[in-house]
């Protein structure tokens, strides 16, 4: 948070992320209080006490406006195309009157194609993100010195890689409170004197998106891409031929192939997960179910154990298939699924 910013007052745990607590700037008296000031004079008249004289001033306490809104961090760890990812903010009105508290949510960097859907949920008291959070566009009848939980959720897009980051503002703006249900009118500072009402003045920092003292407090959240960087690769080595056995096979007809299928998770990338393989075969050649299907084998192709399923006619076209599964390949792995054909 920058030095510019209004601090938060009493904080609450959140089960997804950890904050520090900061002191609060009290609101102080409420604005619309009426505050009367008497004063009485004694005196004497040839030393004799006369009747006390009286007198008593009124004024009403004026509104002063400050909004803080503060990002519940660390950076949320996202995955590529992962929906309603929430990050949290907690929204304290530190004013001295019951506000309404406009929320808007904006990307401040990152690429914008591969974020999208931003929302705001007003949390319910457990301070996690779930179905008993409720949409809001703004906070209503926010009191003196109360502090809402609310998270901000986007859809990651599927075009998003590891290690991409997407900062995120949340602004809080003050408006008009009184009517339950109804957000009020934007406050703005009163212009000239000092009326016999209530006046209204912005006290509010400046956030990182708004300026001093307009009524508005603004903090950015991140989300960070934790994605999976895989790479594929499909080769083929002849194992034989009906002519040369082994020994310098040729790709003729009878030739024995192997295919061999890799897939490769990059160095501090994301594990991937339920890693399913389809290989749609050429109709010029016809799967060996002599020598099966192996699965999560090494780089090479080799240390395989049995698994997978040949399904014939089920590709595009009426093309047998191959279908394997691979067990979580973690960053920096290879595993493998490999079979072989023979050339029609």
């Amino acid at each position: 948070m920058k030095t510019t910013k209004q601090l938060l007052g009493a904080v609450s745990a959140l089960a997804l992320v950890a904050m520090s607590s900061a002191p609060a700037l009290a609101e102080g008296t409420s604005a619309n209080t009426t505050i009367t000031n008497n004063v009485s004079v004694t005196y004497n008249v040839g030393n004799v006490t006369q009747n006390a004289e009286t007198a008593s001033n009124s004024f009403t306490v004026d509104r002063r406006v400050n909004v803080n809104v503060n990002y519940i961090g660390p950076a949320t760890s996202v995955s590529p195309g992962q929906q309603n990812a929430p990050i949290a903010f907690d929204v304290t009105n530190l004013s001295n009157d019951t506000v309404d508290l406009d929320l808007t949510a904006a990307l401040r960097n990152g690429t914008a194609a591969n974020i999208a859907n931003f929302q705001i949920y007003r949390d319910n008291g457990n301070n996690i993100f779930d179905a008993g959070d409720t949409l809001v566009t703004y906070l209503d009848e926010v009191a003196e010195d109360a502090t809402v939980r609310v998270f901000v959720i986007a859809d990651i897009g599927l075009n998003a890689v590891n290690d991409d980051v997407f900062d995120v503002t949340l602004t809080a703006n003050a408006h008009a409170g009184g009517v339950v249900g109804t957000r009020g009118a934007e406050l703005v500072a009163t212009a000239g004197a000092n009326t016999a009402g209530v006046d209204t003045v912005l006290f509010d920092g400046a956030g990182d998106t708004d300026a001093v003292r307009d009524g508005a407090f603004s903090d950015t959240g991140t989300y960070e891409v934790a994605g999976a960087l895989v790479t594929v690769t499909k080769t083929s080595r002849l194992v034989s031929d009906p002519v040369n056995g082994t020994t310098n096979p040729k790709a003729i007809p009878g030739a024995t192939v192997e295919y061999c299928i890799t897939v490769a998770n990059a160095s501090g990338a994301a594990t991937a997960t339920d890693v399913n393989v389809t290989d749609d075969l050429p109709f010029d050649v016809s799967y060996d179910a002599a020598f099966g299907i192996f699965i999560n084998g090494n780089a090479s192709c080799t240390g395989g154990t049995a698994g997978g399923t040949y399904s014939p006619t089920s590709g595009p076209g009426g093309e047998n298939q191959i279908l394997g599964d691979l067990a979580d390949v973690a960053a920096g792995q290879t595993r493998s699924l490999y079979f072989q054909v023979t050339i029609d």
